[in-house]
This record gives C-alpha cells, structure tokens and sequence, in this order.
C-alpha cells in the first residue's frame, strides 16, 4: 500500500506540472533549463511530463495489485522487481546523473532520491511477499 501511495503522490506530481507549467517545475527543483523551456513553449518538458506520470500512475494499479486492492495483472512480480530494481538504480546513479542535469537543485537531488530508494525497497519487498 506505501508504494502504491508513493507512486501515486508521484504521479500527481509529474501530470501536476503539465498545469503548473514552469513555477510547479521550479517548486519542485527541476531546474531553470526545464523551466525556461516551459516558458518557451517547448514540448519536452510536458511530453516528459506526461510519461513519467502516466508510468508512475501503471504502477500505482500495479502496487495496489501486489496489496490486493485490485485483481491480479498480468506479470505483476516482475513488474515490481523491475520497478525496484529501477528505483535502487535511480536513487544511486546520482553521482553520474548530476552532471547532465546540472540546473536541478540540490533539494531536488536529495528528495527525490530519498523518494526513489523508499520507492524501490517497497516494491521489491512487494515483489518478494507476492
């Protein structure tokens, strides 16, 4: 059910952005680049947007699948342990990641980070208990 909740929170938080626009991408650390894009009237930003949302939102369904909230989907452990592993891999790839992004913030950096690792053990642990 965490997992679930936390990806759910974290989906809102991306689609949020598509509306926010630029001060939603600001508030939450995404960095000027992003934000002056937004304010361009790129399309990357809210094309990005809109696939981390709705993945994070397949996996809310597919976390509150491994709670028994929803019926069965198809591959469900797998799917879990990917995401895990996915997370894990996120949350330590700060190092190499930081200098791509580097307008992201440091808040940035740290909270979704912490978010990711919290995100991974769940659904492994989800995963596992299945």
């Amino acid at each position: 059910m965490a997992a679930a909740l936390l990806d759910a929170a974290a989906a809102v938080a991306h689609l949020a952005c598509i509306f926010w626009g630029a001060h939603g991408l600001r508030l939450l650390g995404a960095g000027e680049r992003i934000a002056g894009l937004v304010e361009a009237g790129h399309w990357y930003p809210p094309l990005i947007s809109a696939a981390i949302g709705s993945l994070l939102s397949l996996l809310t369904a597919y976390a509150l699948s491994g709670a028994g909230l929803l019926g069965p989907l198809p591959g469900l452990r797998p799917v879990l342990a990917l995401a895990g592993t996915v997370f894990l891999a996120r949350a330590a790839a700060v190092p190499w990641l930081r200098p791509l992004f580097q307008g992201n913030s440091i808040r940035f950096w740290r909270v979704s980070s912490t978010i990711c690792l919290a995100l991974g053990l769940l659904h492994l642990a989800a995963a596992l208990g299945r």
